[in-house]
């Protein structure tokens, strides 16, 4: 087990499962979540799923349906599910030398202003898990009328890799 799993398993967290779809739902995803090219590692826009890959509940819009601690904790999820992909991607975790970007979507209520808070979820587990050199990254947090199966958050990022 590598540094960046052990620190997961210290502070209670675990990776999920690949996300399952719902099979009510007839979705085609014509992309890989995870594409590495070289050094540089682009991943998808993902949402937050529970430990079995499934659809984390609540969903619907940050202001309206959630709180912002809701949207907060669905951030964290989502860091989760992207951490899942690219530990089966990568093969380790380890191998990731620096976060470099993540553009968070919030499902927002109108009017709602809080996304950076949201995103923050996202944001502040990097930060505890890489620390504040490689954990490091540009960011946009930004409103969206709609998300994908009424998810309160999708998330997608770039990071480097040795």
């Amino acid at each position: 087990m590598g540094k960046i799993e052990a620190k997961l398993l210290a502070i209670g967290l675990e990776l999920p499962q690949p996300m399952k779809l719902p099979s009510a739902q007839s979705v085609r995803l014509p992309f890989t979540p995870v594409l590495v090219r070289g050094k540089r590692v682009l991943i998808s826009g993902m949402g937050p799923i529970n430990a079995d890959g499934s659809l984390a509940e609540p969903r619907g819009k940050v202001g309206a349906d959630l709180t912002v601690e809701q949207g907060y904790q669905a951030a964290r999820l989502v860091a989760l599910n992207i951490l899942s992909a690219l530990k089966r991607e990568l093969g380790d975790l380890d191998r990731v030398t620096a976060w470099v970007r993540v553009f968070g979507m919030v499902n927002a209520a109108p009017g709602f202003t809080q996304q950076p808070a949201v995103i923050n979820g996202f944001s502040d587990l990097i930060l505890e898990l890489w620390g504040p050199d490689a954990g490091a990254h540009a960011r946009s947090a930004v409103g969206m009328a709609s998300l994908p199966m009424n998810i309160p958050v999708e998330i997608e990022a770039e990071v480097e890799i040795e």
